[in-house]
């Protein structure tokens, strides 16, 4: 029995020593910016069979199918922004070679001012490298998609908030906040690859949870994100909450605050509800918040998305008082550069910047020409409040969504001329799009070189 039990074993070696042998080795494909020689992450390859890839961070393709390997292939390039020239048929993409083992770079071009440094959220960041053995430092941590983003500094960290997040255990994942803090500086440069690693909150099983649960059917989306301090100097990280009902309607709205024992986000005051008299959702503390200090010396929050429709004056009493708020009036568009157009905007944010000495946006446009809300916009003025002039497209997506952008100034040097966002990229709000693999629904960082812009 023993040496019939140790043939068997050994038998079930060979045949997975064979396995081994012979599996199949991908042919990998690098995806170059052909000026800078960067990775361009975020590319979609696709065969006219219509199988698809998209490259990781690393700008890297693990092309692994065995019908095509030796086999003249045609592969379809889809770079939202980089692309490749157009055949006589109209048709955009490569004729190459693929081989088992084999290596292949394919070269984009870069159509506007902004540059893709990599996705910022989600699973599978590295995923085709990986399987090439590199990046193999890379963890996942527990999400695979997350919505929109609010961001501040509090307490010498900064501290980020998503709305909706997926995850892979179930097709709905979390709907009151996923949350994490980083560093004030998250990145150690501004070009790709890019690895941003969050430390989330998380439950009690380690896995990232919700943070700001307030009472109420229905997902909560937190807005206005600021660490704001009180009369004692004591800082207090707060924000504006609503309750929402299908198909996205606000049912409450109201004002919340992070309580550092508990690591989450508590009820402070329902600013309004469906059941009150007042029918129409009040304005509110919203959007994205700028600091700012006037003419006189007053300093003010200013909350806006893109541009500010709301202020108060910078102290957590204020914040907390509806009566102290202020409306602004904002403008619906936006000349460009050129004076050509006139941009309706949709969302976005707004910061100070040093090295042009201007107030500075970038917004989605509402209605744009490649995609409902894909196309992405930069802006100047030289107060926060208006007007915004010489709007110039940065970022274009092909029916695809790239929405909610938000400025991160604080990265950069005063004296730098690099400008960095991020925003959601989804299949949402399109014309039917096929969802990117790993991609869809996450956040993407962009850079712009505002030297190289003032050229165009």
């Amino acid at each position: 029995m023993k040496t019939r039990t140790t043939v068997l074993v050994a038998s079930a070696l060979l045949l997975c020593l064979a396995s081994v042998a012979t599996a199949f080795e991908p042919c990998r494909i690098n995806i170059v910016d052909k000026d800078s020689g960067w990775p361009v992450p975020l590319v979609e390859l696709r065969t006219t069979h219509n199988v698809r890839f998209a490259s990781d961070n690393a700008g890297v393709v693990a092309f692994d199918l065995p019908e095509m390997m030796g086999t003249e292939t045609w592969l379809f390039v889809e770079g939202h922004g980089y692309t490749v020239p157009a055949d006589g048929f109209g048709y955009r993409g490569v004729r190459v070679t693929p081989t088992e083992g084999g290596e292949l770079t394919i070269e984009v071009a870069r159509q506007l001012p902004g540059k893709r440094l990599g996705r910022i959220t989600g699973a599978g960041i590295f995923g085709e490298a990986q399987r090439f053995g590199e990046h193999n430092d890379w963890r996942e941590q527990g999400i695979v998609g997350c919505d929109s983003v609010q961001y501040t500094e509090h307490n010498g960290r900064a501290y980020w908030g998503w709305g909706d997040t997926g995850v892979a255990r179930y097709p709905l994942g979390l709907f009151d906040m996923l949350s994490a803090t980083t560093s004030l500086q998250p990145l150690e440069r501004f070009e790709p690859p890019v690895k941003l690693r969050y430390d989330y909150f998380t439950g009690d099983e380690g896995r990232p949870r919700s943070v700001a649960d307030m009472p109420g059917d229905g997902p909560t989306w937190l807005s206005g994100y600021t660490s704001v301090k009180d009369k004692q100097g004591k800082s207090h990280l707060v924000a504006t909450y609503d309750k929402i009902r299908a198909p996205l309607t606000t049912y409450e709205r109201g004002l919340c605050e992070w309580n550092e024992e508990a690591k989450q986000f508590d009820h402070v005051e329902t600013l309004w509800s469906l059941t009150s008299d007042q029918k129409a959702v009040p304005e509110a503390l919203m959007g994205h918040v700028t600091r700012w200090t006037d003419e006189s010396g007053e300093r003010w929050l200013l909350f806006g998305d893109p541009f500010p429709t709301m202020k108060c004056r910078d102290s957590y009493e204020a914040w907390r008082d509806p009566q102290a708020w202020q409306s602004i009036e904002t403008q619906d568009k936006v000349a460009t550069a050129d004076g050509k157009q006139q941009i309706k905007h949709h969302r976005g944010s707004i910061a100070y910047n040093a090295y042009r000495d201007k107030w500075v946006a970038v917004f989605t446009q509402f209605g744009g020409e490649s995609s409902p809300l894909g196309e992405i916009w930069y802006a100047e003025a030289d107060q926060p409040t208006g007007p915004w002039h010489s709007a110039v497209k940065v970022v274009t997506h092909n029916n695809y969504t790239f929405y909610n952008p938000r400025l991160h100034a604080e990265w950069a040097e005063d004296d730098s001329p690099v400008l960095l966002f991020e925003a959601t990229y989804t299949a949402t709000f399109t014309d039917h799009a096929r969802p990117t693999g790993r991609h869809d629904y996450n956040q993407v960082l962009y850079r712009l070189d505002l030297d190289e812009l003032a050229d165009r």
